[in-house]
């Protein structure tokens, strides 16, 4: 339901910027409401990497975020970093009114816009050109390890990603041929990768960190959000088999849904210790100062903690299936994620030779630096914005 004093701001606003010739000109809405999911994840991460690289270059898009209406701004981390503009409707009305009305525009929150990206699988009606990110379809592989009415939701979602995207942006090739065996047409599809902070920490500053969360002298780590396809159920039953006392699993980061985090952990007979969400400070000096991160999920779409690792020269240990064994490449030992004796065996073998770790560690960081780059991430975006204003 647009109005026509929208189509004609819609109209006008194109015309600008195809008449200014270049892409400073185009103001792209871009969904940041993630931020203030009660569990944002790496796709509220992610979203803010690829603003955060697109603000890096010399002549960046107008972007203009855009969410629900909220009493308060989302935690620190999440903080947009631009424009904000509030639908006025609170979050479950506002996605409900997208996916099942088409109604209401960006544009009443935001105003003229030349494009729009949806950068989670909650589509705003088509109101300007429109890319959406679809970072994986892990419910169709995984249906049980989502509930009901998130199936129900990601249904919606790629239903309309099918019928209304201009472009399907994905970020690793196992999403973009997901995406394809799902109907989305290939010719639509544009894989950009993401990025992370490149800084490599200095090991005196990760030194103080471990100390002050009172971490053993070594430990192996996992990031993310306990849900069921993280498998930490596994990586448990693995650390176990190792039977390491002189080491501690350390897990980082907030619960998510679906998980008995409690109960695997109560039945783990070696030291694990969880810390929960820290800051992205923290966060990097911790993998800095793993022996190992390990990231054995049963699907990812991406897989941001294994980039993470790489950049600080930690060796990774993630699986052979997914995303993340697109990213890790050769720098990673890919391990069977369903079998625990494989994930123990890969920790042993990184944990007893330093001179094995060490190399793998400097080939994730090189590999990282030469393939994963906010510049990569930015111009592919900037690409796309390009096509979308054509």
């Amino acid at each position: 339901m647009v109005t026509d004093r929208e189509n004609c701001q819609i109209a006008c606003s194109v015309l600008k910027g195809v008449r200014a010739g270049r892409i400073g000109a185009v103001r792209v809405a871009i969904t940041l409401e993630q931020c203030w999911h009660r569990v944002p994840g790496g796709t509220a991460v992610a979203a803010l990497g690829s603003v955060e690289a697109l603000g890096r270059l010399s002549v960046p898009p107008e972007m203009v975020g855009v969410s629900a209406w909220h009493r308060n701004p989302p935690q620190k981390p999440f903080d947009p970093g631009i424009p904000m503009a509030a639908v006025p409707m609170p979050r479950v009305g506002l996605y409900w009114c997208w996916h099942r009305m088409r109604w209401p525009s960006v544009q009443r929150a935001a105003g003229p816009v030349d494009a729009i990206h949806a950068t989670g699988m909650a589509v705003p009606p088509r109101t300007a050109p429109l890319a959406v990110t679809v970072n994986d379809l892990a419910f169709l592989r995984h249906p049980d390890h989502f509930t009901s009415r998130g199936r129900q939701f990601f249904g919606r979602s790629l239903e309309l990603t099918r019928n209304d995207a201009d472009i399907v942006v994905c970020p690793s090739q196992y999403t973009a041929d997901d995406c394809v065996r799902a109907g989305i047409d290939a010719k639509r599809v544009r894989v950009v990768p993401y990025w992370t902070d490149d800084r490599l920490v200095p090991l005196s500053e990760a030194e103080k960190v471990r100390q002050r969360f009172q971490l053993a002298d070594r430990f192996v780590l996992w990031v993310g959000t306990a849900e069921p396809r993280k498998n930490l159920a596994c990586l448990l039953e693995a650390w176990q088999l190792l039977g390491r006392k002189a080491e501690e699993l350390v897990l980082v980061g907030p619960r998510g849904w679906k998980s008995n985090l409690d109960r695997d952990l109560a039945a783990s007979g070696s030291p694990v210790r969880r810390l929960g969400f820290v800051t992205e400070a923290d966060k990097r000096a911790l993998v800095r100062a793993a022996e190992v991160v390990c990231y054995p999920s049963l699907t990812e779409g991406f897989g941001l903690p294994v980039l993470e690792a790489m950049v600080q020269e930690t060796p990774v240990v993630t699986s052979a299936v997914g995303a993340t064994a697109e990213v890790a490449g050769a720098a990673g030992r890919l391990v069977d994620p369903t079998q625990p004796r494989h994930i123990a065996d890969a920790l042993a073998g990184l944990l007893d030779d330093k001179a094995a770790a060490d190399c793998l560690g400097e080939q994730g960081r090189e590999r990282a630096l030469a393939q994963f780059t906010w510049k990569h991430t930015a111009e592919g975006l900037l690409n796309i914005y390009r096509e979308l204003v054509g």
